[in-house]
């Protein structure tokens, strides 16, 4: 058995800091009550998924102390998958498991499915259904979260696609649902494919997957943001969309603009395949390229003649500037001398500072009671 110790994940290249952790009581937990069907299909390689694996605590947990090898396993986010490629080398761990999209690949035939509870229950729905239809008959799902984010209707969404959903005890603010029998009749899960959602008001169709925050709706501070499009960056011939979610903001600088390159980054592979769909809904889908990146990290740096960013505020369940502020470092990154930054973001938070001292002279050009949206010029210096 490897040396493994949970303490030792690490959740780099994401933010780090003292309240932020990469393993938790929901992972030891979902381990501890798969205990006995993972020594089960130990010999059995490539028995075993996992989906929603945050830093790599399941994925690593499953192979060092139940010998599992051929791993399959899915993670929205990319940082997350960054974060469990150095988590396998620093526990020696690197020929485990391999990374997979939320496709039949990943469960087929698969035994035993490790899952953290995902917010959403379009998510949810997306994955039972996947899990029902294409993993073994005897498949059992080990799906487990902190107690404060899971709702009964997430025994409900599991009750669509299996026969039998027991919740676990509790522990440690932590609980397990288990799902075995899947359903004949399983049905498709509206995520499976593509919902889609045309805004009268923005003339803009939003298309989404299960997992793609707000879904088809778009968040109210993109909507504001939107207000304010027409005077960003007006002589702009390339923009970058930061942390694009379903695509709002580029589709409809696209569409306003059909001389612009546009590029729409996100690091959450629901956003992006959600961006695509949302591009070509729009007709628009030949002058955007959607791109799964993480702060526009591997874009050219000083390539862009504006970048529009409506940053979180919270990082998972915490509510955390960091986020922000590394999508900031990476618009000024991006920005030619001159470019436009343009930001929307909750007014607490006060981001005026940090986009003067990373990007360049910034102005306020809108607020409402929750929102403000600022625009900030690159520094010819910087």
């Amino acid at each position: 058995m490897t040396d493994f110790s949970f303490a030792a994940l690490r959740r780099r290249p994401d933010v780090e800091a003292p309240n932020l952790l990469a393993a938790d009581a929901a992972d030891r937990l979902i381990l501890d009550q798969a205990a006995v069907a993972l020594a089960g299909v130990a010999g059995d390689s490539g028995r075993v998924a996992v989906i929603g694996d945050n830093y790599g605590a399941l994925t690593l947990g499953a192979a060092a102390l139940h010998a599992g090898r051929g791993i399959r396993t899915h993670q929205d986010a990319l940082n997350g998958e960054r974060a469990l490629a150095m988590n396998a080398t620093q526990s020696g761990l690197d020929g485990a498991y391999r990374s997979l999209p939320l496709v039949p690949e990943l469960v087929d035939s698969a035994r035993v499915v490790l899952m953290r509870l995902p917010r959403s229950l379009a998510a949810l729905d997306e994955a039972a259904a996947l899990i029902a239809r294409h993993a073994a008959p005897d498949v059992t799902v080990y799906a487990g979260g902190m107690l404060k984010h899971m709702t009964r209707a997430m025994n409900d969404t599991l009750g669509r696609h299996f026969t039998h959903v027991r919740a676990g005890l509790a522990r440690q603010k932590a609980r397990v649902l288990e799902a075995s029998g899947p359903a004949a009749a399983s049905p498709e899960a509206p995520g499976a494919g593509f919902a889609s959602e045309f805004h009268d008001d923005l003339g803009l169709w939003i298309c989404a997957r299960g997992g793609a925050f707000a879904g088809t709706r778009v968040d109210i501070g993109t909507r504001f943001l939107l207000g304010f499009l027409d005077g960003a960056g007006p002589s702009a011939a390339s923009a970058v969309d930061l942390g694009c979610g379903t695509g709002a903001l580029a589709a409809a600088l696209a569409k306003a603009r059909p001389d612009i390159r546009v590029v729409a980054t996100d690091q959450s592979a629901a956003a992006v395949a959600s961006a695509e769909e949302t591009m070509r809904a729009n007709g628009v889908a030949d002058r955007v390229r959607v791109l799964r990146d993480d702060g526009g990290g591997t874009l050219p740096e000083a390539s862009a003649d504006l970048v529009l960013l409506n940053p979180p505020f919270h990082i998972g369940a915490s509510v955390h500037a960091g986020a922000g502020l590394a999508l900031i470092e990476g618009a000024a990154r991006l920005l030619a001398p001159g470019g436009e930054l343009w930001t929307v973001f909750n007014s607490h938070l006060g981001y005026q500072q940090a986009l003067r001292r990373l990007v360049g002279p910034t102005r306020q050009v809108g607020r409402n009671a929750k929102f403000t949206v600022t625009a900030s010029v690159r520094s010819t210096g910087g």
